[in-house]
């Protein structure tokens, strides 16, 4: 580590001095710490304390006064020899105080010294422990920092790591139902024949079959599941009550047929994928697996009361759309719904992230182009609904109006209006006609 981070390294051998600096201020502290108290350095002392105390216990009263007779005889001579002894005493006793005193003080005198050399090197310790706490707390928070770095680096590795397996399980998982399709593709044209298999001999060839197969699989990955549809599409099913039959163009997998069947209107479906056509008919749907074109000229005149086409007109070379918005008109009866819904190029988001995804996409539709070629085409009542919005969260948000002047924020945030709606418009519309 110390030939990555010198830094690093300059902090641990400033520590280094620091506890070195510190280990010796301590050294000293504990050498001071033991001495020898004053009874213990003079072991005499004790003695002239117990002489001293005798000596002053063993002293004698003063004798009484003597009358003058006594006096004019002379000194008595046991009261001299008293005497005598009594000045014996005194001087012995002023002999061991002075020696008493001689010891306290010089005992003092060194027990003093050798606290005032414990009080410096207490100093001393003292100012060692502060650099060496904050040399310490530094290399600490070094080590944390390297160590979180290399915590995050080894960890930026592992999910570089599991983001590369993740991609490859998701292109395993693309590529495993994609070959399912095929499969079921490469089953469906192996049939012996349509009325023991139940189902019609494939009428597109093998090589066709298995493009739209994986097509299909394309769809399943990106549109969501058949519930995720039915669920988005529910919503048109009631625009069609007392419309049939209502004819599905492009319908796929089939999902709005099925909701038109659960809600008694009769539907049928045309569908230029044979691999999704087969799969509708596996599910009871009436389902021809044509050309869209093909499907509406084969019609009489007013035979349907509604024509519903989703995520369909984008696909649609110009001179196919308008050929099918004619088609339609034909084909519906007065009072008929012609519903399509497509992608909202107006959404950047839905150009960006719903319109580009497709290859089979030929061109995007603008709702006032879409708009003018169905009443060109004859149909009348021809409005817009927007559909999918962008969920508000993921939008450029407002501006907080506190401490900004209340125009200069007003501007603000309808400048930040307009570009949501530039860039997170609804990513799809339907366009809604009548006959």
């Amino acid at each position: 580590m110390s030939d990555d981070n010198p830094e690093l390294d300059a902090l641990r051998h400033r520590l280094a001095e620091h506890e070195g600096a510190y280990a010796a201020a301590l050294d000293a502290l504990d050498a001071l710490a033991g001495f020898a108290l004053a009874d213990e350095a003079r072991p005499g002392m004790e003695a002239l304390r117990t002489r001293l105390n005798e000596l002053c216990a063993s002293a004698e009263p003063a004798p009484p006064a003597r009358g003058r007779l006594a006096s004019a005889l002379g000194p008595d001579p046991w009261d001299v020899k008293r005497l005598a002894a009594a000045a014996a005493r005194q001087q012995e006793f002023a002999s061991v105080l002075v020696q008493l005193l001689n010891a306290y003080v010089a005992e003092s005198g060194r027990i003093d010294a050798h606290l005032r050399d414990v009080v410096a090197a207490l100093l001393r310790y003292l100012q060692r422990v502060l650099p060496l706490v904050d040399a310490r707390d530094r290399v600490a928070s070094s080590l944390s920092t390297t160590r979180a770095e290399l915590i995050l680096e080894a960890f930026d590795r592992r999910l570089e790591s599991l983001s590369r397996r993740l991609q490859g399980l998701l292109a395993l998982r693309d590529r495993v139902e994609a070959q399912g399709e095929e499969v079921r593709a490469l089953r469906d044209a192996g049939a012996p024949s349509a009325p023991a298999a139940g189902r019609p001999a494939p009428s597109a060839p093998l090589p066709d079959l298995l493009d739209d197969a994986v097509y299909v699989a394309f769809e399943n990955r990106f549109r969501g599941s058949r519930d995720e549809v039915r669920e988005r599409l529910r919503p048109y099913v009631e625009l069609f009550a007392g419309l049939a039959p209502v004819a599905d163009l492009g319908c796929g997998r089939g999902e709005f047929l099925e909701l038109l069947r659960e809600a008694g209107v009769s539907g049928l479906g045309a569908e230029t994928n044979a691999q999704a056509a087969a799969h509708c008919r596996e599910h009871g749907l009436e389902v021809s697996a044509s050309d869209l074109l093909s499907f509406l000229a084969a019609r009489a005149d007013g035979a349907l009361g509604g024509v519903f086409a989703a995520q369909v007109a984008e696909h649609l070379p110009p001179r196919v759309l308008l050929s099918l918005l004619r088609e339609s008109h034909r084909v519906l009866r007065p009072g008929g719904l012609l519903l399509l819904e497509t992608v909202n190029p107006r959404s950047l988001t839905g150009f960006l992230e719903v319109y580009n995804r497709d290859l089979t996409h030929e061109r995007p539709l603008h709702p006032e182009t879409l708009s003018f070629l169905a009443a060109a085409a004859g149909f009348t009542d021809v409005r817009v609904e927007l559909r999918s919005p962008v969920d508000p969260a993921a939008q450029l948000q407002p501006v907080p109006v506190d401490g900004l002047p209340a125009r200069a924020a007003e501007t603000l945030n309808e400048n930040v209006a307009r570009l949501n709606a530039l860039l997170y418009g609804p990513q799809e519309y339907a366009l809604l006609a009548r006959r």
